[in-house]
């Protein structure tokens, strides 16, 4: 049987999944600046309050999907079985985003295609993470963390991440990471 609090969290994910596909096919079809929290609520069928209890700004609300994408990469990196390599759990991660694609993840594709500077925005979130895996690399390396080497390293893992998400074809992925280990490979050890 289910417990009433079951359902209400099933109902708030249900209404968060309607915000966020309704405001992504909007920002798709008209553009982040044209869109309206009013627009989204009415296509997602809530209140215009409701839109903004889950999500304060229309910016977190475009964001929204590639903040957990992040979140879920440095949780991966810092996450990694003792003695698994960086760059091992950068191609395990991929492999796993790869097998769980959704429609979902198209249309949030075509929603950024349409709005540069939310593309750009993605960008700059992904430095964050850079910067963190470039730490963890020269951990890793035994480098200083502001060492030049794992500074590249980590900046061309992310560029590489961010054409694997929105534009891959099959086999992508292994010449992404013959790339990335070759790109290793050349620099000299600490």
């Amino acid at each position: 049987m289910m417990t009433r609090e079951s359902l209400r969290e099933r109902g708030k994910a249900r209404r968060r999944e309607a915000i966020l596909t309704a405001a992504y096919e909007l920002f798709a079809e008209r553009g982040f600046d044209a869109t309206s929290i009013a627009d989204i609520a009415e296509a997602a069928e809530v209140s215009p309050r409701t839109v903004t209890l889950y999500f304060p700004t229309k910016l977190e609300l475009a964001m929204e999907h590639f903040n957990a994408f992040v979140d879920q990469l440095a949780a991966a990196l810092h996450a990694r079985p003792a003695g698994q390599g960086i760059l091992d759990t950068v191609e395990q991660w991929l492999r796993e985003q790869a097998g769980a694609q959704s429609d979902f993840d198209d249309l949030y594709d075509r929603m950024l295609q349409a709005n540069p500077q939310l593309k750009g925005l993605c960008r700059g979130r992904l430095t964050d993470v850079v910067q963190d895996g470039a730490k963890l690399l020269a951990e890793e390396q035994g480098r200083r963390p502001d060492d030049f080497a794992p500074r590249i390293l980590a900046a061309t893992v992310a560029s590489v991440i961010s054409e694997l998400t929105h534009r891959s074809e099959p086999g992508d992925l292994e010449t992404a990471m013959t790339f990335i280990r070759a790109a290793a490979a050349t620099l000299r050890p600490a």
